[in-house]
Formats: C-alpha cells, structure tokens, sequence
C-alpha cells in the first residue's frame, strides 16, 4: 500500500489541487459550506498520507526529515478543524516536491544526452569477409569495424583504411567536424558526417572515452560538496530543533495554532535543494561542453584559484614543431624547395617533418651521395646539385656565405627562440627556416581571461631551456616562466606555493609525465584530447584540449560556487523573514507561511537552472 501511495504521488497531487478548487468554487458560487468543508477534508487526507508514509521512513532510519514537520503541522491543523490550511499546506508541499523532482530531472539531462549518443549497433567484419550488423555489447578489442556515413563509432579505435570527417562534439564540446584518415583515432559516440572508415577496435563498452565520460559525468552529479555534507549535518540537528521551538512555543502561550505554524515556517526545504541544483546544473553545462568537472568538491577548489600553473609544451604551445618564419635568397627558389624536400623526405629529424609541412607538394628528385655531418646535417647529390641542409656551422664548412641580410635574419630568428634550417645549393645560401612549438592559437588573450576572473599569477613550467621558456613568456604575458625543471621540480615547485605561500594552486598539463603535479595541485587539470591518463589523473578535464575552454571552465565554477550561497541566503532569508513575521505581525498564518516556503524552493530551483545557460562572457 505505501509502494502504491509513493508511486502515485503526483496524481493524489492533481486530485487534491481539484478538490480544493472544487471545494472554493462550491462556497463562492452557491455558499454550499457542506461541500466546500468535505472537499477540503478529503483534500487532506489524500495528500498528507504520501507525506506521512516518507515521515515514518525517515523515522525508521532514525532520521526526523523535512516531512515529519509538515505531517506533525497538517495533522495539528487537521485536529483544530482548521481543513483550508491543512489542505492547502499538503497540496503546496506536494506540488513543490514534483517541481523539485522535475527541475533536478532538467538538470541531469547532460547525462541523459550522453546516453542517447551511446551507439547500439557495429558492422562486424566476419570470418567470411563480410560485415554482419551486431550489437555492440558484442565487439571485441582487436574486431575490424566499417563506419558509414551518417552512422555511430562504436567503439574507440584506429583508422585501418578511409577517409571522412567527424562529427566530435559528443567527446569534446566542439561542433566543427574533424578530418580523419589511415592511423587517426576515433572515438566511441562521435558521428561520421561523411565518408567511409575501416577501424579497428581498441576499446571497448566501459572503457571507451565515451563511456568514461559517463560514468564520470554521473558520478560527478551525485558527489557532495563540502557546503552539501554541512547541510546535511544542519537538517538533523535543525528539524527536531523546530520540533522543540514550537513545544516550547506551546507550552507558554497554550496557543496550539501558533505552535502548528511554526512548523510549517520551520521547513527548510529551498535549504536542503539549493546547494545540489547549482552544482547538478553547473556540472551539466560543463558536459555540454566537453569539460569534465568531477564533482560538487572540485567546483568549490576550483572557484578559489589564484594561481595556475602549466605546463608548456602540449599544453600553451602546439606540442610539436612548426615552421614559423621562411627566407628566400637569390633565383630559382622552387628549384631549391624541390630539392630541401627530397632531402628532407628521407631523413628522420624531428624537425623534418615540419619541413615537409611547410613546402607542400612538390616535385622530388632522386638523392644520392649523402653524407650526414654530426652536429651539422645533410650534404648530399640532387639532380648533379650539390646540396647542404642543416645549421650554420655546415653552411660555415660548406663555405657558403652569408651575406648581411642573412645574418640578420639568423640573428632574430634566434632571438626569437627557433631552430634553424639552411639550405644551400652549390655553395649559394637560397632558404632559411625557423621552426619551432609555436603557442596555440588565442593562448594570450585566453590567459588574459583567465586574469579578470581573478588569476593574480600564470606560471609556465618547463624541461626546455631557459632561453626558450622566457620567449614563451614573454611572448604570452606569463607572471613567472622557468625552465630546465623535470617532473619532480615541477612537483616540489607547486607543492611550495601550496604550503609556503599558501596559494590555491592549478595545474594544468597533458596527464601523462604531469600527472605528479596534476595529483599534488589543489586542482588538477588535464588538456586530455580523450587519453585515459588524462581522464583518470585529473579533478577538471578538458576533452578537446581547447585552452579557449578554460576560462569557461573557471567562470563556471565561479559562477557555480555564487550560485550556491545565493540559495543558501534565499533559504534561510525567507525562513527569517516569515518566523519575524509570525512573531511580530497579526497576519502570518499557516497557508500563507506554505506558499513563501514552497516559493522559496521555486526561486532557489530556477536559480540554480540559470547556470544551465552559462556562457563565459569574451
């Protein structure tokens, strides 16, 4: 019977709301009092029996709830005949509480998004080498997998053969569809906008990064904050402590109806829901936008930062290098590139690549007599051209001169933090590269962000050298810049501005060689790209690696953490203001204490569903 009350407890809602509305309608039309009285009589009963049954639960587990309150004033008013207000009290108790339930399902609905997204299905490839539609409960890490256009990865996995881009703003919060070809990694959820993949399966169900993210996301919503477990804590000490108040209020003025109202204006209600919507809410928008916060406990850390720490490479800069600066001399100049590429093709130089990358498509030639000079580079044959490529000291050997221009040139590209690539032909100097991890798009004016949401210090961290690490900073507008620091520097680094200067430290790396760091920091936070270190090391992530996503991500939990103490003072205000009310003024009763409370749980519910649209302003 009381599974079947509970169960039913929106529709005993809607029956008491139309027997009270039929119960007034009766005494202000034909002033039937009979039917106005047996209305609101039936009214009472019916929507206090769901509230008593929740009340003798929570005192089973020794727990005197909100609901105990409310039962102890209904059934007062109940016994002084007085049916309006005790109808009236259950049906806006009622009422309130399926608003709360709706409002909190509203909030949540970043994880029913996600679930959603969830593919159901794989198309196999099979022993006989065609592909069988399955369910992908039924993949295997190592199953070869066609993806079709329009259709669900549905797995993480590498790119056999194919090409497409997709859709990944299920994994990162960005809408702008990525390019995917043979050895690119795709990820469970996300949706192929247009080609055809091969793939083959390297995670699976659980464990893909779609999966993570969910099971994150969820456990993120149902943590406690700091400011939640105090609430908790105050409800058991705070219920009986209204329960004795209104005795007391009894006991000396022998007014029962006084002692009844009390109870109702007791009800800390809006209390006890403000501080979870906010966080609910905040972590959801978070969600939407590929920014893992993980937990009620880390919103409030993470609101406080004064000081964030990053690592560089991967994280302030690109992570791989770059050609940021070209030079030509002299003629023939496609000629030249022609020939830096065929050298540069066959060589396996870090910096070779971003070489390749600058040049394009070109024509190639064959290469022959090379000779690699250690320290200095490539001297080799090219089409019966004798052709270096590498630093200055081989131009030098090579006796290639370098004219005043040159030098210059050479001169503030250093300067400027780049590794250089000459290259000459037959003696004559015709190009000049700087290449170097070049900062990613927008870092200044993100960090500058990341300051008027009251950031008093940016520090880099770094294993390059000094030389380079200052440029970085400079170039970026950082408060501090070191360099030459291993992992355990940067550990012991951050560990003094936590216990010795007693700031509220960030980190923000690529969780793999900073996970010490992202550990030790009061907040941990991971430029991921999806990798599982990145996800399991870190409290904040960030699925994309945007860095443009941080200040969000900072404004957020700011804007999470304001949103919680303004319900917390809209709760205990209106608790205040009607009790002052009751004491000092004539016109407070039971019924109107009711809807100010059930109004106060509605003000702190669309409070909190604000952050659902929050938007980092630029």
């Amino acid at each position: 019977m009381q599974h079947q009350i509970l169960r039913n407890k929106n529709k005993i809602t809607v029956i008491s709301g139309v027997l009270i509305a039929l119960g007034f309608l009766s005494l202000w039309t034909v002033g039937n009092e009979l039917v106005f009285e047996w209305a609101l009589i039936i009214a009472s009963i019916l929507g206090a029996a769901p509230i008593a049954i929740q009340a003798y639960q929570a005192l089973k587990v020794k727990v005197v709830s909100i609901d105990v309150l409310v039962t102890l004033a209904v059934t007062g008013a109940f016994l002084l005949r007085n049916f309006e207000e005790s109808a009236i009290v259950t049906f806006l108790f009622l009422f309130g509480a399926y608003l709360e339930q709706r409002t909190l399902n509203k909030t949540r609905s970043a994880i029913k998004e996600l679930t959603e997204m969830a593919p159901e299905s794989a198309l196999k490839l099979m022993d006989d080498g065609e592909y069988v539609e399955v369910e992908v409960d039924e993949v295997e890490v190592g199953d070869v997998l066609l993806v079709k256009t329009g259709a669900k990865v549905p797995v993480d996995g590498t790119v056999l053969s194919g090409e497409g881009s997709i859709n990944e703003a299920g994994i990162t919060g960005e809408s702008i569809p990525v390019g995917k070809e043979k050895e690119s990694k795709v990820y469970a959820g996300t949706i192929l906008d247009n080609g055809t993949l091969q793939i083959v399966a390297d995670r699976v169900g659980e464990d893909t990064t779609f999966g993570k993210i969910i099971e994150l996301v969820e456990e993120a919503q149902d943590s406690k904050s700091e400011a939640e477990r105090f609430i908790d804590r105050f409800s058991r000490y705070y219920t009986p402590a209204v329960l004795l108040i209104a005795f007391i209020v009894w006991l000396f003025s022998r007014d029962i109806a006084s002692a009844v109202t009390i109870l109702v204006l007791g009800c800390p209600g809006a209390l006890v829901i403000g501080v979870p919507v906010s966080n609910v809410a905040g972590i959801g928008n978070g969600a939407r936008r590929g920014i893992l916060l993980k937990g009620s406990e880390v919103i409030g850390d993470f609101s406080r930062v004064d000081t964030m720490v990053f690592d560089k490479t991967g994280t302030l800069t690109m992570g791989a290098p770059a050609v940021s600066a070209v030079e030509y001399y002299g003629e023939n100049i496609p000629e030249a590139l022609g020939y830096l590429a065929s050298i540069e093709r066959e060589s396996d130089h870090p910096l070779a690549k971003a070489v390749l990358d600058e040049i394009g498509e070109t024509e190639y030639s064959v290469v022959e007599n090379t000779e690699v000079v250690k320290g200095g580079g490539i001297v080799a044959t090219v089409n019966g051209h004798r052709v270096a490529v590498g630093n200055v000291a081989l131009m030098v050997k090579e006796n290639v001169v370098l004219n005043e221009k040159a030098q210059a040139d050479i001169a503030r590209l250093e300067r400027q933090g780049n590794s250089l690539v000459l290259s000459a032909v037959d003696g004559e100097l015709k190009i000049l590269m700087g290449v170097r991890d070049q900062t990613r798009p927008g870092a200044k004016e993100h960090l500058q962000e990341l300051k008027k949401l009251g950031v008093k210090h940016l520090v880099m961290l770094s294993g390059d050298n000094q030389g380079t690490v200052d440029i970085v900073g400079r170039e970026l507008g950082l408060t501090e810049a070191h360099g030459n620091m291993l992992p355990e520097d940067k550990s012991a680094f951050i560990k003094r501005l936590i216990e010795q200067e007693g700031r509220i430290v960030a980190f923000v790396g690529d969780g793999v060689n900073d996970s010490p760091s992202l550990a030790l920091a009061n907040i941990g936070i991971a430029m991921g790209g999806g990798t599982d270190v990145a996800i399991e090391t870190s409290d904040v992530v960030l699925m994309n690696s945007n860095l443009g996503h941080l200040p969000h991500a900072l404004g957020l939990a700011k804007a999470t953490a304001r949103n919680m103490k303004q319900n917390i003072l809209i709760a205990v205000g209106v608790v205040l203001v009607l009790i002052s009310a009751l004491i000092f003024s004539d016109w407070m009763n039971m019924s109107i204490g009711m809807l100010v409370h059930e109004g106060s749980i509605l003000a702190v519910i669309l409070n909190g569903m604000r952050l659902l649209s929050y938007r980092q302003k630029a």
